[in-house]
Order: structure tokens, then sequence, then C-alpha cells
């Protein structure tokens, strides 16, 4: 049963989880949206749609009467699972505010995606969309062999291990000392998956290799996995300065590698108490996250494909083979990895942030360093984040405008804060005379639908702070 307690507790979340819905239906509720959103939770791997609730915060009972007897209930209940083969349970609760509705949904069968009319649903804030093929692949795929622990090489004896494997990366990174013997350092490279046994001889797993590979031309399969830095002489592809290819496992080579990425970016001169020195045209922090989320979310089933970080003189281009699970508009306050082995083990190395906070710290970042708000896009086999240069705000376009007030806006909205033109100014390191040109960024950005007024209610314009629109 789901208790008063649990309802309120609910009720506080700052946002509509992938296991939370909530509605009105104040008087009913529509039998085919109801379908649709079983299928979309269902395929989210279960959760609540919870009628008699504003989905809006501060979020109240409202109360419902949708499907408001036994027979009802009953009758729903088993037109659910005629049409969608899953069996929901349905709970009624007499709250003090009015009659709640809960339907839990159970997670779709492991493999096997739910459709509604042959639409495989998800939902994308508060719409409900397709499926992309990126995510019904990996449903597909669930239950198969898992790719990270799939042999990269075979019979291997403990020398070979250590000879192709830099097991002291692995201590180093977790700041444990070095086993005295070489039993004990196999015996911990065992239990985390990284090697593997086949009778009396050993196996390196890809997890392993592309972790903690000394040379990745040593493992067949994995050589075109190596990350790529390309810089370009100008602002588009016509003349290549430098070509290099990254040689060892991401664990191994990641600080490196941001090292060498850093160091080739242009740096500006700038002017403080009368001293110059210069300063890094990108934050490094910004380039150790983009990186990162790049290597942890690439599709590696994606054959000839590997991550690129592209450097022209105006930008930098941080780009992953697949596309993303979740919209990029929400790539701030939500989580969803393609490579969870691989996201844990570069999380505990201390290479890459908790879940769902490398993003935030792009955005501060660009924000202190005063760029234009990175840019994510989605190609048709890639998943490409943008930072860009300094510009003067006279130089940013609409696009570049708006784009900055969203993203300062969901940055205020994870803090549990509220964006507002005061804000925005100190974001653009405006003075108090810009308020009308940043009120009309703001304004460019409701049109856009990208925020909303917190409280539409507030008449006051002084007064008014705004949130993203899926807030």
């Amino acid at each position: 049963m789901i208790s008063h307690e649990k309802l309120d507790g609910w009720l506080k979340a700052p946002v509509e989880t992938e296991r939370l819905e909530f509605k009105e239906a104040k008087q009913q509720f529509d039998t085919t949206k109801l379908l649709r959103y079983c299928v979309a939770l269902a395929n989210e791997r279960g959760g609540f749609l919870i009628l008699g609730v504003a989905d809006k915060l501060p979020r109240r009972v409202v109360g419902s009467r949708a499907f408001s007897s036994s027979s009802e209930i009953d009758s729903i209940k088993s037109k659910i699972f005629q049409k969608l083969r899953i069996r929901v349970d349905v709970y009624e609760l007499s709250h003090p505010e009015g009659r709640v509705l809960i339907f839990q949904i159970p997670s779709r069968p492991i493999g096997h995606p739910l459709d509604f009319d042959g639409a495989y649903l998800m939902r994308s804030g508060e719409n409900l969309v397709p499926m992309t093929a990126d995510q019904l692949k990996r449903i597909f795929s669930e239950g198969q062999k898992n790719w990270f622990f799939e042999p990269a090489k075979r019979h291997c004896d403990s020398a070979q291990i250590v000879q192709l494997l830099d097991t002291q990366s692995y201590f180093d990174l977790l700041k444990l000392p070095y086993p005295a013997t070489r039993t004990a350092v196999l015996d911990k490279f065992f239990h985390e998956r990284f090697i593997g046994k086949e009778g009396p001889q050993w196996l390196i797993t890809n997890l392993g290799a592309l972790l903690f590979a000394k040379r990745f031309d040593e493992f067949d399969l994995l050589a075109r996995k190596a990350p790529r830095v390309i810089v370009y002489d100008g602002k588009n592809k016509l003349k290549t300065k430098s070509d290099k290819k990254g040689v060892k496992g991401y664990a191994v080579a990641f600080q490196g590698l941001v090292d060498y990425i850093s160091s080739l970016a242009p740096s500006n001169e700038v002017i403080e108490q009368a001293l110059r020195h210069e300063v890094k045209m990108f934050p490094e922090i910004a380039i150790r996250e983009l990186v990162a989320n790049a290597l942890i979310h690439q599709d590696l089933t994606e054959t000839g494909a590997s991550v690129m970080i592209e450097l022209y003189d105006d930008r930098m281009e941080i780009s992953n083979p697949g596309k993303p699970y979740i919209s990029t508009d929400r790539f701030i306050d939500e989580y969803q990895s393609r490579n969870e082995q691989l996201a844990d083990i570069m999380r505990r190395l201390g290479i890459c942030e908790e879940k769902g906070s490398g993003v935030d710290k792009v955005i501060h970042a660009a924000e202190a360093y005063q760029l234009p708000a990175p840019d994510f896009r989605v190609g048709d086999h890639r998943t490409i984040a943008v930072l860009f240069a300094h510009l003067d705000i006279d130089e940013m376009d609409r696009n570049d405008r708006i784009r900055a007030c969203y993203q300062h806006c969901c940055l205020r909205y994870v803090m549990n804060e509220r964006m507002n033109n005061q804000s925005l100014r100190e974001r653009f390191k405006f003075p108090g005379s810009k308020t009308a040109t940043v009120s009309q960024i703001i304004a460019a950005t409701v049109e856009a639908g990208k925020i909303k007024l917190s409280d539409p209610a507030q008449a006051s314009t002084r007064y008014r702070s705004y949130v993203p629109f899926w807030a």
C-alpha cells in the first residue's frame, strides 16, 4: 500500500523524475493517455502515475474523480493488461485535500520495450516522445553478453597481464599501496573484472584493456577506441596543424590527455592590478568534464569511431559516437549513462564527477570565464559539445543569448535558487544600467519556450523569477 507519508515525500520532489508523473485529472483521465503513460513509465523501468495532484510546483493535492468506482478501476486494470500485457496495481488514497489515485506501473520485461499502437514511448519533460534508435538498441541487447566483460585478449599468463596492463596506475589513482605480490595484484584485477580466467590461463576483458592498456595497438578490437585530438588552422577543417591519437587506456592517460588539450588551447592576456598575465581560453575543469563525459557516454559498439577533440581558432568541439539517451536540454539536471560499468569505475578512480554533476561544472566555469554558453548538439551518429572562445555580449547572436539565459536558469534551479534579472546581469557582468537589455534576453528565452515564470501570478516585473520549462 501507498502511505500518506510516501505521498507527502513525492509531493516535495523538485521535479518529476523518470519514476513519477503527476496529473490533476479532477473529473476524468483519458484512457488512451493513461495507456501511453503506462508504456512510457514501463519503458523507463517502472514508476507511478498519480492522479489528483497538481503537476506544477508547489505541488498540492486537488482531488480526482477519475475511475471513481471499484468496477471502473477493475475495468481499467483489465484493459491495460489486455492492451499492454502488464499488470498494473491501483491504489486509492483518501487525502485531507481530496481523493488521490495511484497507478503503480511495473518495469517492462528485460530485452523487450513496450509499444502503444506501434510507438515505443518515453517521457521528455512533460511530453511523450518515441524512443531513439540507440535506446531501443540498448533494450534489445539486454540479457545478452556484456561487451565490457568479453575478452580483449586471450591466452595470457600472469607476466603478460602486468606487461600489457598498467596495474600501477589503478592503485595510484585509488591512493592504495601497490601489493607486495603479483598474485595480490591479479586478485584485485580479477575482482574488478578487468581480467578473467579460462582454465589455467588468464584473459583481459574489454573493460580492463579500455582503462589500463599500456598500448591500445596490443588489442586489435580496441585500437580504434583511442581518443583523437586534432588542431585546425582557422575556423574550419580545411587545414590541419596536428592530428594525434591516444596510445594508452583511458584511466592511465586521462590526466595527460586533459593537460595536452589545455596546452594546445590559446591564451588570452588579461590585466589585473596593473599586472599582465595569460589565462587559457577554455577552463580546464570544462575540458576535463566534457572529455570524461564523451569517453563514458560513447557508443562502444560503433566500429571505426572514437572520441574526438577538435580545436579551431574560435572553439573546441568534443564529440563521441552515439546519440544521447536524454534531450540535450536536460543534460544539466538528468543523467543516464550508456556504459554504467565504465562510469562507475571512472568515478571511483576520480576521473569524473558523481552522477549528473559534470555539466553543472562546465556551465559554471563558462560563466566564470565569461564565455558564451556551451552548445550541445546531436548529429546523425555523434553527440557534440562545443566550448566557444570569449565573445562580448554585443557579438553574441540571439541563439547565443537564449542558450546562456536558459543554462543560467537551469544552473540556478539545480542549486535550489531562481533566476531573475539581477542574477542574469551578474552572469553577463552587466552594470545596473543594462537592466532593459537583460529583460529583452529573458523575454526572448521565454518566447523560445526555454524558461517560464516561477510564479505566474507575480504582477511586479521587479520581483519576477524564472525556472526552466521542464520544472
